[in-house]
């Protein structure tokens, strides 16, 4: 029937919050605040500047910047234009950067302060890159200023959203595939609705003007998507002032802001609990201390348990599922669930599936398959890696667990080579392809391995030509500038030869035993 697929444009989400809490604190950061008015005004004007400049329904705008105002503003009015919101990771190189404009074919840039070469790199590799707007005063002639931007524009009027369809793209969600190539999820507007009201009834229900959110992680991954519950709900949004964390400033912050909720990923909750300033802060404001993006110590959880008390959340969720695949309660950390990862999210449906695609019974070690409505509308103009994706109806996580018979889930292990450091995805073939343009390596393997501190963290395998020497500093400097630094491995080790199965391939299996056997960890 005509009008089913229509959808309400997430912007209006701000629309709505400014007009019954016009005053309230919608943003904090450093020695500003900002009523939902005044960001509303600003969004609106930086949409009508956006649609000045061209963007239409559709159209890719690459943002490249720390956490600021500004950053959370593009947010918002990317989407209020119709537009489609492509942050990347702040930390990224100049040339990992120029791909995601390029795959995304991006047509405004929108980066912040000290990332000129980003911006001219991604100039040099994307046609349909017609502008570049500067977030802060280090602006070269030919980019256009933000706040100029802002105040030749008068805000649009009332209702002006761009009129959205259910599965009209808001956000490209990259998120690097076994091949090493970032790949852009399509986020829609309908999924996203879902996703914050799943959000909303699942981490931190009763969420309303009352609460504030802390953010310490990066708005352009799983820290923005939880932001944009705060704003439905008329919660403030509280930035650090910087984006290194600081432990000190973050429980200060609690303290001073009644701080209720923060998204988290293990390895800052765990720097949190153990900073002395976790004794000296009030933090009995917390409610909802939500960690995501990686496994999580049973140790280190027992440890927030104990500082903390009952306010943990833990969420297991990629980017092609907006995190929305299951969720550990605070009243399930308990010792029945240590391990777990949880139960199912609300309206969504997860499974044990054999490689033949079989539903397998509780307990069983499989792949973990899930779908419903906060699965992704696929990968941009990637079929074949759609086709893998959703094989047989279902998305595939490509990571391997088991479910009781409880619906609580266990995850056992990973079907890729994929390791998690830091709360942040790598994939080990960037890295080994980086490494293999230093003319001294014929062969090199990357594996994640435990880290006290990050998780987990890489140790590359090399071996050098013959007749060459290569050496851990000097390799380590060659990745200084090629790829991302969470992607670079911590460690070195050179052997005369990588291990081999009898078809001539290096099982990564095979190189975590040799180096246990060798005694080498971090």
């Amino acid at each position: 029937m005509p009008g089913l697929a229509t959808a309400a444009n997430l912007g209006r989400l701000l629309t709505q919050t400014a007009r019954r809490l016009p005053d309230a604190p919608a943003l904090i950061w450093r020695d500003r605040s900002w009523s939902f008015a005044e960001l509303d005004a600003r969004v609106d004007r930086l949409a009508a500047a956006l649609r000045g400049l061209g963007v239409g329904m559709g159209d890719r705008v690459l943002v490249h910047s720390r956490n600021s105002n500004r950053m959370f503003e593009s947010m918002w009015a990317c989407f209020k234009a119709g537009a489609v919101w492509v942050p990347t990771n702040f930390r990224l190189t100049p040339n990992e950067v120029a791909y995601l404009g390029a795959s995304s074919r991006a047509v405004v840039m929108l980066r912040d302060e000290g990332f000129r070469g980003h911006a001219e790199a991604v100039r040099a590799a994307s046609p349909h890159l017609r502008h570049v707007i500067a977030m802060a005063e280090d602006r070269t002639e030919d980019e256009l200023a933000y706040e100029t931007l802002l105040v030749a524009n008068a805000p649009t009027m009332p209702d002006a959203e761009t009129p959205v369809a259910y599965d009209d793209p808001c956000w490209f969600f990259y998120t690097s595939g076994t091949t090493g190539r970032p790949k852009a999820a399509v986020l829609t507007h309908g999924q996203m609705s879902f996703v914050v009201t799943n959000h909303l009834a699942d981490l931190m229900p009763g969420t309303t003007e009352r609460d504030a959110s802390l953010v310490v992680a990066p708005l352009s991954h799983g820290a923005g998507i939880h932001q944009l519950a705060q704003v439905a709900r008329g919660a403030v949004t509280v930035l650090t002032a910087s984006e290194k964390l600081d432990p000190a400033e973050a429980w200060s912050l609690v303290e001073a802001h009644r701080v209720t909720n923060m998204f988290t990923v293990p390895t800052i909750l765990t720097a949190l609990v153990r900073h002395p300033a976790a004794d000296v802060h009030d933090h009995s404001s917390l409610r909802h201390v939500i960690y995501a993006g990686a496994p999580m110590y049973d140790a280190d959880q027992a440890e927030a348990l104990a500082k903390l008390g009952p306010c943990l959340v833990q969420y297991f969720g990629l980017g092609e599922v907006t995190g929305n695949i299951t969720v550990l309660r605070p009243d399930m950390h308990t010792p029945e669930n240590a391990g777990s990862c949880g139960i199912p999210r609300t309206g969504m449906e997860v499974a044990i599936l054999a490689e033949d695609g079989t539903r397998l019974p509780p307990d069983a070690v499989g792949e973990i398959c899930v779908r419903g409505p906060a699965v992704f509308a696929g990968y941009f103009e990637n079929e074949e890696a759609n086709r893998k994706a959703f094989a047989g109806g279902w998305f595939h996580t490509g990571d391997l667990g088991r479910m009781d018979a409880r619906g609580f889930l266990w995850i056992t292990g990973r079907a890729s080579d994929m390791y998690i450091s830091g709360g942040s995805n790598v994939y080990p073939r960037e890295a080994e392809e980086a490494i293999l343009t230093h003319p001294a390596v014929a062969e090199v393997a990357v594996v994640g391995m435990p880290h006290p501190k990050w998780g987990e963290a890489g140790v590359a395998c090399v071996v050098a030509r013959a007749g060459m020497a290569v050496t851990e500093p000097e390799l380590l400097a060659h990745l200084s500038d090629r790829i991302a630094r969470y992607k670079q491995p911590l460690r070195v080790v050179v052997w005369d030869a990588l291990p081999k199965s009898g078809y001539g391939k290096v099982p990564k299996n095979l190189v975590r035993a040799r180096l246990a056997e060798q005694g080498v960890a971090f």
